[in-house]
């Protein structure tokens, strides 16, 4: 019989490619429909209503990957985002 640690069960099966104009991402635990391909950050921030003044970090094999603002994503469908207030501590 095969052990899994706590809280790491079997890891879901890859979902295809989702097909058509439109793909379905996820950003802060909400579905959120976009135009497939290259999408700017701020494109992003702006279809999932989050404010421009967040830091967007896309999630990557478990890893949170920091967007820069002037960045931008390839999307196919089923990425997943989160948001969060930028550091202020450099006042």
């Amino acid at each position: 019989m095969q052990e899994v640690a706590a809280g790491q069960g079997p890891q879901p099966h890859p979902q295809p490619p989702q097909t058509g104009e439109f793909v379905t991402i996820t950003v802060n635990g909400l579905p959120v429909q976009i135009h497939r391909g290259h999408q700017t950050v701020a494109e992003i921030k702006a279809a999932a209503r989050v404010p421009t003044t967040d830091e967007l970090a896309q999630v990557v094999g478990g890893s949170l990957k920091p967007l820069p603002d002037d960045g931008a994503v390839t999307l196919k469908g089923d990425e997943i985002f989160v948001s969060y207030p930028k550091d202020s501590s450099s006042s």
